[in-house]
Order: C-alpha cells, then structure tokens, then sequence
C-alpha cells in the first residue's frame, strides 16, 4: 500500500505550481519618489498627502473606471542612495473609489524609508524589475518619477530609462522646483537650463512621455492629481505640451 501511495504522489510532487491567470489592467504605474536628505520631513508629509488626494480624487476615479478594464495596478517606491530602495507598496490593483483610498491611506501611513543622495537610476531600475515581475496585464507600463534633484549617485540614469524604453515602458516625470536652496544643494536642485528640462534629456521617455513641474510642495496634490488623469487616461489635455507646470 505505501509504494502504491508513494506512486501516486510522485508525479503530484515533480509536477510544476498551477500558474495564475494575469489580471487584465489599463495601465500598471510604478511611483517612484525621491527621499533623500534635500526634502525635509514637512516636505515628505506634503507630498503624501498629495498622492493621498490625487487617489481620492473623483476625476481619477472616473479615469480608473472608463478604462476598458475598469482597473490600475499601482506600486510605490522610495528612493535615496544606492542601497536605500524600497518597495513600499507592492502591487494593488484598484477598481474603484473604496480601492483608491485605502492605497493613498496605506501610502499616507507608511514611515518614510530613506534620507540620502539621489540615485534616480536606481529608482527607475526597481520599477523596471516590479513590472517583470507582476502578474498583471497591463495595457500600458509607467514608471513615473518624482523629484527635487537631478540624479548624484546610482546606475547612469540615463541608461536605465533607455532600458526602461526599450522594454515598452514609459518614463514620466514630476519635478519640484527648489526656489532658494541652500549654497550646498544649489547645483544639484538648479541644474543649468532647469531641473525641468534636465529630466526631459535624462529621465522621461517613451511612448506618450511627459514632465510636469511644481513650484511648491503645497500644489504637489494638484500636480499628481493631472498626472494620474493623464497616465490612466493615456491623454494629454487639448495643446498641452510635453512640459507642463503648475
């Protein structure tokens, strides 16, 4: 009897994992937002609280729900040095106005990961490997990076959004303007041209690519509110260019 049961059970042992049906979505969004030691703590909470109200907001609601699937993946990462990537939020797939609030009150709860320098290639990266690894199908792939800085340690970033591009994968951008920085940071939060358009050369791209600027963190809700209409939608407002601001 035990070799008759042990017979049996062989193949069931030896036999591969029953795999998952993937879940149809419009888009699958990676945020992808800077931490490092140039926002202050009170700027920290003012952006969360604007990712919080973005998801809150009736008109991405009704974004979400005219899509062909009715549905958005999203994850959120952190980012500062080399080493202090985090994925805060893995996967959720959101459906509707109960689904948004408790993502944006997770993100809103959630300790911030990381104070340190700025490796947005990095960034970009770890959202690259979140959605190789989903198990959504996605319409559309967006990585979209927020920031106050241009990138000063990591992987090139460069590199990482051509990679990002070649993969199918759409690159945005959300830059929030230091007006008075102090003498130390200047260089790396006023970039020659702008910091606006130093994302334009090296960290958006893609199919639809846009970059959006804030000037203060108070107006960062507003500004993420635009984006995900824009992103979840796949439409930019009649005449509005790739650069936008706010």
């Amino acid at each position: 009897m035990r070799w008759y049961l042990a017979a049996l059970l062989i193949p069931l042992a030896l036999a591969p994992p029953l795999a998952h049906a993937a879940e149809p979505v419009d888009v699958a969004l990676v945020l992808v937002t800077d931490v490092s030691r140039s926002i202050d703590d009170s700027e920290f909470q003012l952006e969360k609280k604007g990712y919080a109200s973005a998801f809150d907001n009736p008109e991405v609601i009704a974004a979400i729900r005219d899509g062909p699937a009715g549905a958005i993946g999203v994850a959120y990462v952190e980012f500062a040095s080399p080493g202090q990537i985090a994925t805060v939020l893995d996967w959720t797939v959101i459906h509707d106005a109960t689904d948004a609030h408790a993502f944006g009150s997770k993100m809103l709860a959630a300790p911030r990961t990381a104070w340190g320098r700025t490796a947005i290639g990095e960034g970009i990266e770890r959202g690259l490997l979140l959605l190789a690894s989903s198990n959504l199908e996605a319409a559309r792939r967006v990585i979209d990076v927020c920031g106050d800085g241009t990138s000063n340690a990591g992987i090139d970033v460069t590199q990482a959004r051509d990679q990002a591009i070649a993969a199918g994968v759409t690159v945005n951008g959300l830059t929030i303007i230091n007006e008075h920085p102090v003498s130390w940071t200047f260089a790396h939060v006023q970039p020659p041209g702008g910091l606006t358009k130093w994302y334009e050369d090296h960290v958006v791209g893609g199919t639809g690519s846009f970059v959006l600027e804030v000037h203060d963190f108070q107006s960062f809700g507003t500004a993420m509110t635009r984006k995900l209409i824009n992103e979840i939608a796949a439409r930019e407002a009649p005449g509005e260019p790739r650069h936008g601001s706010l």
